[in-house]
């Protein structure tokens, strides 16, 4: 790799997340000095900071949920609950030197490419503009809270809060509450509001596979072992890595090899769900893995108890006081928390990027996508991290992560060097949709297209946001940039 340390290029990076944080580190590694960080709110963390409903953690274990670069032993636990995360992405900010290129309280409303001066103007909402000659966005797909359409949402007379936007100040304790959705965020606060609430009615659109969490603490000898042996910690990292990563046969190759984790689940179920009527209503019909599985010891016990109720009778409107479903109910709220996801799909927005022939939200009118989930062909010397198809139902997102940083590290290498001379880099369009006709070829046959409805599908079915094969193939893949592919523009 070459030296940079006299580059003139100028690098805006949007989002101060595991992406932006960990590509702005791998720039200044390799010798970028003019990086700048746009980060909307007022801290560094993204989703980790955007997330603190109670019971908040992560379902994929901790040392694999950090980056390469940056290890961490001193996790408290397997699975790392929401504040150590964000507290070790501070760090690696920190430590990395990202923090001091961050601007807070700077959120992108859109950008526009110059094809004469080969630059980015980057516009912020406040109205300012910033002139870069390479644009990585680092907003990822869970960024962007989604608001079910339901009827009289707005005439609600309590509090409603999504679990993404979580309302501190607004006491829980003794209170009827109406959780709508039954999702990866619901299946973690549940349980924690059933402990303070009077009433909980968890609304139940679709069930989900919900399995046994392998956690357990980590005492003190072992974090102290695992944080002054780095071999031991990567020798954990990487068995945690073959572990993870042997699933992707069942989800990415032969669907029935995931036979095993439905019994799994059907006995995890009949132990802690002893009602046949509750349990009939909490069964998937669908394929395991087409939607995605989570992970909890805590969701089953919480629906048993007196005070929670499962209904599975569809939403009809929201009233002044409480949730009318389709059965003829109210149920009576003092609050509503909203467990509904994310606009996982709409990938950017709000955000307006027009490239050379026009706007991204038009090019990607029919669902996303991109080369090596990273470059959109007409958008010269953009790259978007956690793009489409890099999702994954198998292992931890930051591996794909780390692939694109180098990834876009390489091809960073290819624009020219010194003096004034600006110079772009984009893929080609056969290339681009090469690719993509392989990637949907390759998804027919997974898990994620055995006729569920999920959130990695578009309204008409088709899958923009998972990646249909190994993180080590990803890896390979996004190893090195393919000249062919690629129209470099001096």
């Amino acid at each position: 790799m070459r030296a940079v340390d006299s580059t003139p290029v100028r690098v805006v990076i949007v989002g101060a997340g595991f992406s932006g944080i960990g590509m702005a580190a791998t720039l200044l590694r390799a010798g970028y000095r003019d990086v700048t960080v746009l980060e909307r709110r007022e801290d560094v963390g993204g989703v980790w900071r955007d997330n603190t409903y109670p019971g908040a953690a992560c379902d994929v274990p901790s040392h694999l949920y950090s980056f390469s670069f940056a290890p961490e032993g001193r996790w408290s636990k397997r699975f790392a609950e929401q504040p150590e995360i964000l507290a070790y992405l501070r760090r690696v900010a920190d430590v990395e030197g990202v923090t001091p290129l961050v601007r807070f309280g700077a959120e992108v409303a859109g950008a526009e490419w110059d094809d004469e001066a080969r630059t980015w103007t980057v516009r912020l909402a406040s109205g300012e503009e910033l002139v870069t000659d390479v644009l990585v966005t680092g907003v990822g797909q869970l960024s962007r809270p989604a608001y079910p359409d339901v009827e009289g949402l707005e005439d609600f007379e309590g509090t409603c809060f999504h679990s993404a936007r979580w309302d501190h100040a607004h006491d829980l304790t003794g209170e009827d509450v109406v959780v709508l959705g039954t999702g990866a965020s619901a299946i973690q606060f549940v349980p924690e509001v059933a402990k303070v609430a009077r009433r909980v009615t968890v609304l139940q659109r679709t069930p989900s596979y919900v399995l046994h969490k392998p956690d357990h603490d980590y005492g003190p000898r072992a974090r102290r072992v695992l944080a002054s042996h780095p071999l031991v910690l990567r020798a954990d990292r990487l068995r945690n890595y073959l572990v993870t990563e042997a699933r992707t046969l069942g989800f990415n190759v032969e669907p029935r090899l995931l036979a095993w984790h439905t019994r799994r689940f059907h006995r995890m179920l009949e132990r802690q769900v002893p009602d046949p009527l509750l349990r009939e209503r909490l069964t998937p019909t669908d394929q395991i893995g087409c939607r995605r599985i989570l992970q909890s010891d805590d969701w089953y016990p919480a629906l048993m108890r007196d005070n929670v109720e499962l209904v599975t009778s569809p939403v009809r409107r929201v009233l002044p006081d409480g949730v009318e479903t389709a059965d003829g109910r109210v149920h009576h709220a003092d609050a509503i928390v909203l467990g509904t996801g994310f606009t996982a799909t709409d990938l950017l927005a709000p955000m307006e990027i027009r490239g050379r022939d026009g706007l991204l939200a038009d090019a990607w009118a029919k669902g996303a996508e991109a080369y090596r989930g990273t470059m959109v062909a007409g958008f010269p010397n953009l790259f978007v991290l956690y793009g489409p198809n890099t999702n994954l139902g198998h292992s931890s997102i930051v591996l794909m992560l780390e692939s694109q940083f180098r990834f876009v590290r390489e091809v960073l290498a290819l624009l020219p060097l010194g003096g004034p001379v600006r110079g772009s880099v984009e893929v080609r369009p056969e290339a681009q949709a090469r690719e993509n006709a392989w990637l949907q070829e390759k998804l027919a046959g997974t898990v994620f297209a055995t006729g569920c409805r999920s959130w990695y599908l578009t309204p008409d079915g088709r899958n923009t946001q998972n990646w249909p094969a190994s993180t080590l193939r990803f890896r390979l893949r996004t190893r090195r940039p393919r000249r062919d592919d690629l129209e470099v523009r001096r």
